[in-house]
């Protein structure tokens, strides 16, 4: 055992420059690095840093190598954190507060290098919704509520959170069983987000917490690659797992019961205890 509250995980695959410029500094909990195979350094600079490494013979994809770190953590709290990522230990505490209070789970507000919020709590993903979030118009209107960000001082459901930082109870994501491993990377967390409404576990965006996240999301060219390939072949796996989603219809949302209610709500407050 660590002795510390919180584990916080990491996937590397090639990521030892953005270790470098995103992971200085004490770090006052378990940090695990799981490195899928990575052809640079990324395990070496990884523990030079702090990090526990696990070192995986091939890349078995995010899902995967994430479930093989939440089975090591011995924190009580667990953070999944890309290597772009900058975690401000003092907004851990602040994290630990909600999912006491709340349970399910919970991400920080990211914030982009310049430091505009990106919007990394999502409503349902329907397929339109997803061409909407390319700016497709009329879809990107229709979907204009799809990209949620929450304001210092704002706690907001949502029903799906970027796998850049996710954050829950260690007892919480082993019962909800951890990332699905049939995704290789893409749309896994979507799967989690929604299958965490389906079991009783919320899923929040803490406006309080202001991460900064160097995204540099490997589609956003118009260019074909094999991260496009790699996305269209999980999306056809989610839509299969929620073909209610293909069609952006209202019923759809409905058949998440707990979860329609409540995305793009404020989460209360928790009230005070009562005085025996």
């Amino acid at each position: 055992m660590t002795g510390h509250p919180w584990s916080v995980v990491t996937v590397t695959y090639n990521s030892a420059d953005t270790l470098r410029r995103c992971w200085r500094g004490e770090k006052p909990y378990e940090w695990i690095v799981v490195d899928n195979a990575s052809s640079d350094d990324s395990a070496a600079v990884a523990r030079e840093l702090g990090a526990r490494v696990v070192r995986l013979p091939e890349n078995v994809g995010f899902s995967r190598a994430n479930n093989v770190a939440l089975h090591e953590a011995a924190g009580r709290c667990v953070l999944f954190a890309n290597p772009d990522l900058e975690v401000r230990p003092d907004g851990l505490e602040a994290l630990a507060r909600h999912l006491d209070a709340h349970g399910g789970l919970v991400a920080p507000q990211l914030l982009s290098t310049d430091g505009t919020p990106q919007p990394n709590g999502r409503g349902f993903p329907y397929a339109t919704a997803k061409l909407g979030n390319r700016k497709l118009w009329p879809l990107s209107r229709l979907h204009e509520s799809y990209r949620m960000v929450a304001e210092p001082g704002e706690v907001r459901y949502v029903a799906w959170l970027m796998g850049a930082a996710v954050a829950g109870r260690t007892g919480d994501l082993v019962e909800l069983g951890g990332w699905n491993e049939r995704f290789f990377l893409y749309y896994e967390d979507h799967e989690l987000g929604l299958r965490a409404w389906q079991r009783g576990f919320p899923v929040a965006l803490l406006g309080d917490v202001r991460w900064t996240h160097h995204w540099a999301r490997a589609t956003n060219s118009v260019r074909w690659s094999p991260a496009h390939t790699l996305e269209l072949r999980s999306a056809r796996i989610f839509f299969g797992m929620f073909p209610e989603f293909l069609v952006g219809l209202p019923p759809a949302a409905r058949r998440h019961h707990r979860a329609a209610g409540l995305i793009g709500s404020r989460v209360p407050a928790p009230r005070p205890p009562v005085a025996g």
